[in-house]
């Protein structure tokens, strides 16, 4: 139970997240964690609500655009080939949920392009429309109100990629042979999906989030999905286009980046562009610590407890003895947020969940 001194000092999440994100020491380590769909419903009988981020004290709460009213009609881009059960995202890219909520994409709609005229006869999605941004400023608010901090994702399906969403759209095979011979193509292409997520990033801007997701996955495990002078040649001044127009309206805007695996090669371009926020730093992939010594006075980190070991496969001491060593060594000085690397699964015992909060609470104060 904490004293009477200790409630007087105790500041809103909010003041927390923004605290660590300005590389001070605010009065703990914040937290955050996903679940999978099936993973909730056994969060649910342990905790008796569905409410798991009230329940855990989580300090960043999410704001998004609301669904589209209508989906254009994708189907003349596959013909016969959808398997059952297939849903549309926004940008006309196919996908079927799996378990645990893992999603599949095996067709592409712009697989068979053989013209940059085709790209721009492609029916590309609205976001603009007023139906699916006029709640932002409200949502914003009322969390604001409440005390947390707010985090800006377009959706759940799609996360305001821009490689990712082109090589959904075209096939990453494809995408990659067209980076070499035919380079109008990718440009257009590009060029179009930079623009769309631009005018996202604005919105939430102007919403006054204090957080922007961002995210491509260009990591596998060991090494980039691309070579470094790739991703600075067609990805770094596109991503670099997102972070100005949303920093042009709301300069103190953080922006978080994402990807998953290996990716140090480019933490510097990130950092040179504007990112104050990386996630999740997959410690199988990259090492934390290390990369708290190299860029901690540029860079917060957000994550770093690893869902394909500790998580899953450690024990409760493991999981809080890895906790621990987070928040004392890249948690020092502040610039820390601490979660699983990716949503939790039913692969995690739930005694492992109660681990990383308990550890969380009991090590995570700073002094």
């Amino acid at each position: 139970m904490l004293n009477k001194e200790e409630k007087l000092t105790m500041m809103t999440p909010r003041e927390r997240v923004l605290t660590t994100l300005s590389h001070r020491k605010p009065d703990k380590v914040p937290k955050y964690i996903r679940f999978t769909p099936e993973m909730k419903v056994k969060v649910r009988e342990k905790i008796g609500t569905d409410n798991y981020e009230d329940h855990f004290g989580i300090e960043i709460r999410r704001v998004g655009f609301k669904p589209t009213k209508k989906l254009p009609d994708f189907t003349p881009y596959y013909g016969d080939f959808l398997p059952e059960n297939t849903y549309f995202d926004d940008w006309g890219i196919p996908f079927v949920v799996g378990s645990e909520g893992h999603i599949k994409r095996e067709l592409y709609p712009m697989a068979n392009f053989k013209t940059e005229e085709e790209i721009f006869e492609y029916p590309w999605p609205d976001f603009m429309a007023s139906y699916r941004h006029k709640h932002l400023e409200r949502e914003v608010n009322k969390l604001h109100n409440q005390g947390y901090a707010v985090i800006g994702r377009l959706t759940e399906i799609s996360g305001g990629f821009i490689f990712e969403t082109a090589w959904q759209l075209r096939g990453m095979d494809n995408l990659f042979v067209d980076f070499y011979d035919n380079p109008d193509f990718a440009r257009i292409l590009l060029d179009k999906i930079t623009r769309i997520n631009a005018e996202v990033s604005v919105r939430f801007a102007e919403a006054g989030v204090d957080i922007l997701w961002l995210a491509d996955d260009i990591g596998t495990q060991d090494k980039m999905l691309m070579s470094p002078d790739m991703w600075r040649k067609w990805l770094k001044p596109r991503l670099k286009l997102l972070i100005d127009s949303a920093k042009r309206v709301s300069p103190h805007i953080h922006i978080f980046y994402h990807s998953d695996g290996f990716i140090e090669p480019v933490i510097p371009d990130l950092i040179e562009i504007g990112v104050d926020i990386l996630n999740p730093i997959q410690p199988e992939c990259m090492n934390p610590v290390k990369l708290k010594k190299l860029y901690g006075d540029k860079l917060s980190f957000f994550g770093t407890i690893g869902v394909q070991t500790v998580m899953p496969f450690g024990s409760p001491e493991d999981v809080k003895r890895n906790v621990r060593e987070m928040v004392e060594k890249v948690g020092k000085g502040g610039g820390f947020i601490i979660a699983p690397t990716h949503f939790v699964s039913t692969q995690v015992p739930w005694e492992n969940v109660e681990a990383f909060f308990e550890a969380v609470e009991e090590f995570g104060r700073y002094r």
